[in-house]
């Protein structure tokens, strides 16, 4: 259930980016010259934003924010196809801080460094305080070579990797998502530092990742069925309104069972993260995580921006069957 609060909040990010449209940056990168064709980049306006405002902290301590505020965001960002990744950020900093680098998190969330933190699920191997692997995809802010890398291992271990050192590599790759420049850190390098963490943080984490960029994904579904629906009531054929036609009211109806089905799912997923949260807060000896994680297998697809669910507020069910019947 979506407060008050998290109402204004979501009312005021879409009220910001209705004056910095994202489709205005995207289209203003597209056949930029230098620019890698199928590769967007993100919104430096956007980027600016978050971190003056305080959204790219959301979720530290001294913010008190939490998961179900996060995913306001995220959607609404995910709604007007944002290139910046809010949650990410935000997860990031979150975790900087609970490993005792509040001042990475703090650098991060200010813009003073430029911090990624990455998963490392492909092909790690660690050797002491030496860490080859391929990360897990992750979205690329502008300047990818000067920057602080933070590794998140399968063992629940933090590497801290910082701008210059050698033989780590980034490399950006085409996907389906057109609005997000997405990346790989390739790793071979001794870290500068090595912290081990609570087991179960780096399971945590990622799922916190995918249930948040599920959540940027129906924000951009629900979007799309938003126009499809008013499309629909206004375009004529055959001397009537397509969504008059019983065909159209089925593809708009199960559209609309889909975007509703997946919020209900990603609602129950981030009332979890919520729940486990809140009750770290009660007692800061409980982790934020389950003590025996179930072993997972990574994805290992391209990124796609709309094959995936939401939980933005709402139900656009009612909205779809009325504009089809029109």
């Amino acid at each position: 259930m979506i407060t008050a609060e998290q109402r204004e909040l979501a009312e005021s990010e879409r009220a910001w980016l209705g004056k910095h449209d994202p489709i205005d940056h995207l289209r203003s990168q597209s056949g930029r010259a230098g620019s890698p064709e199928g590769l967007a980049s993100v919104d430096p306006r956007a980027l600016t934003h978050v971190r003056e405002s305080g959204l790219a902290s959301i979720l530290t301590a001294d913010a008190g924010g939490t998961h179900p505020d996060l995913a306001v965001l995220t959607a609404e960002h995910g709604r007007a196809a944002s290139s910046l990744p809010v949650a990410d950020l935000a997860l990031g900093a979150w975790l900087l801080e609970f490993a005792g680098r509040a001042d990475l998190a703090d650098a991060q969330a200010s813009g003073d460094r430029v911090v990624t933190v990455v998963t490392s699920p492909y092909g790690q191997s660690l050797h002491g305080d030496r860490i080859a692997a391929i990360s897990a995809p992750f979205v690329v802010l502008p300047d990818p070579a000067d920057r602080d890398l933070v590794v998140l291992t399968d063992d629940d271990a933090l590497f801290v990797l910082p701008a210059g050192a050698s033989r780590r590599t980034i490399e950006t790759f085409a996907t389906l998502d057109l609005t997000r420049p997405w990346a790989r850190a390739r790793l071979d390098v001794d870290a500068a530092e090595r912290m081990a963490l609570p087991v179960g943080t780096a399971s945590w984490y990622r799922d916190a990742i995918a249930v948040h960029r599920a959540v940027d994904s129906v924000g951009a579904a629900e979007e799309l069925l938003a126009r499809t629906v008013e499309y629909a009531v206004q375009r004529e054929q055959f001397g009537a309104v397509i969504g008059s036609f019983q065909a159209v009211k089925h593809h708009c109806a199960t559209m609309a069972v889909r975007v509703s089905a997946a919020q209900a799912t990603l609602g129950a997923a981030v009332d979890s993260l919520a729940l486990s949260e809140a009750s770290d807060r009660r007692d800061r000896s409980m982790p934020r995580w389950p003590t025996r994680p179930t072993p997972r297998t990574p994805l290992r697809g391209s990124p796609s921006r709309y094959t995936v669910g939401s939980a933005s507020p709402g139900s656009t069910t009612s909205t779809c069957t009325y504009g089809a019947s029109r």
